[in-house]
């Protein structure tokens, strides 16, 4: 039934970039947040992609480096409208984002933090809570069909949150239980491997070669323009790296990029780089736009010439090595999910992939909510355990009654996302200015 519906309700390119734009606008609260909003509107609102053809979906983009949001986007494009749709979708998840983030980045360079951001910020993060939180109950409920499935997701859940374990570890185990289970309907589903039509290598090679050169050829010719040494082409090569090695999302990485921007490098003080990532946190679009953050404040302040031009530079290198791989990742990987979600052990692993994906959104969405409703939260070692402790007397009375206020307007009055932004920010500001 719900792949018929999918069919039916498939969207023309026109109504395509509208939805794409308002949700690239929208999309708030860093992965959490972004899975939860395309699962509402592409999945609940449109009836554009089935509850299975997403949950596929996004256990293949959480196996990938980069991103996973913005590749999901991608992959949500492409399976509606090829290539194109695939770029139209994951550009315009970017875009919006990119471009606040560039303006926010180059205010910060010129005069330092901006305290009306910041205000408008804490409102946003604390309505965003509460879309994760439902977005989070509505895939456990569909996801978590059987008993294993919720034991994969509270082990999962307990291993990322108290014993640090790598989401890449999670995943394999998650995978191996998966493939090793009896899988369900396994007739059904090896008649499916019959009619599933096989992808050609010669294509998927073809496809990685283009982008191959897409992603590298502008970062050389621009470290050939300014020198190997250049903040640029150094940058080139940092952000390139990062998006190679990202697995786990951006929450797996941000530490690592914080000591080596700070320590190695030393494009930015510690403060700063909180500041940028309390910036990523609240704008639209991926919790990697910290990277473009990075890469705009130290080209203006160490790439010579104009600040502004070195800036804007700074930010579209860090752009350009961070999204130019997640295309290349869903372009060539994308054509043979459903060939692997046709065999029934493969199924059977990506489907516990998918119990293990729920708890560590479940994770995300503790992280996110200790974060928004407490200034100060401290990581305490506990034997094998680490745990994350509030100091309850910075709890954040505003963002916590503003929490409040967004679950009443979803969960109760069933008000749409862009209406419980837009209340509680303006509320934020509303309180900023008393005071």
């Amino acid at each position: 039934m719900t792949e018929i519906k999918e069919r039916v309700a498939a969207p023309d390119m026109a109504e395509l970039v509208r939805t794409w734009a308002r949700i690239g606008c929208l999309s708030f609260g860093g992965p959490a947040g972004q899975i939860a909003m395309m699962h509402k509107v592409l999945v609940d609102e449109k009836r554009w992609l089935s509850e299975e053809t997403y949950l596929s979906a996004l256990n293949f983009c959480m196996l990938l480096p980069g991103p996973e949001a913005m590749q999901l986007a991608t992959y949500s494009g492409w399976r509606l409208h090829g290539i194109r749709g695939g770029l139209v979708a994951g550009l315009l998840f970017v875009l919006p984002g990119a471009l606040l983030m560039l303006a926010l980045a180059l205010a910060y360079a010129a005069f330092g933090k901006l305290p009306l951001a910041e205000a408008l910020f804490v409102g946003v993060k604390a309505a965003v809570l509460a879309i994760v939180v439902e977005a989070l109950l509505r895939i456990a409920r569909r996801a978590l069909k059987r008993r294993t499935d919720w034991l994969i997701a509270a082990v999962a859940f307990l291993a990322i949150f108290l014993l640090a374990v790598p989401f890449p570890l999670i995943v394999l185990a998650a995978a191996i239980v998966g493939y090793l289970r009896m899988p369900q309907g396994s007739r059904e589903a090896s008649a499916a491997v019959a009619t599933t039509p096989a992808v050609p290598l010669i294509s998927t090679l073809s496809t990685i070669a283009v982008w191959l050169l897409i992603w590298i050829v502008p970062l050389v010719l621009i470290a050939m323009a300014f020198g190997r040494e250049h903040v640029l082409a150094e940058a080139a090569w940092f952000f390139s790296k990062l998006a190679v090695v990202t697995f786990g999302g951006a929450y797996a990485v941000l530490a690592y990029m914080a000591q080596d921007v700070v320590q190695h490098y030393g494009w930015l003080q510690p403060g700063e780089m909180l500041d940028a990532l309390g910036l990523a946190e609240t704008t639209p679009g991926p919790l990697i736009l910290v990277n473009e953050f990075v890469a705009t404040v130290t080209a203006w302040r160490h790439g010579g010439g104009n600040p502004v031009l070195m800036g804007c530079l700074g930010a579209f290198v860090a752009l350009w090595a961070t999204f130019a791989p997640c295309f290349l990742w869903i372009f060539s990987g994308a054509p043979w999910i459903e060939r692997l979600n046709a065999e029934p052990r493969l199924k059977s692993a990506l489907a516990a992939i998918t119990a293990a994906v729920v708890g560590v959104v479940l994770n995300l969405t503790v992280w996110f909510a200790l974060h928004v409703l407490f200034a100060n939260v401290e990581d305490r070692a506990v034997g094998p355990l680490l745990l994350h402790v509030p100091q309850l007397s910075s709890v954040r009375w505003e963002a916590l009654l503003l929490s409040a206020l967004a679950f009443v307007l979803l969960f109760a009055l069933h008000r749409g996302i862009a209406a419980t932004l837009g209340i509680c920010g303006a509320l934020a500001l509303a309180l900023h200015w008393a005071g």
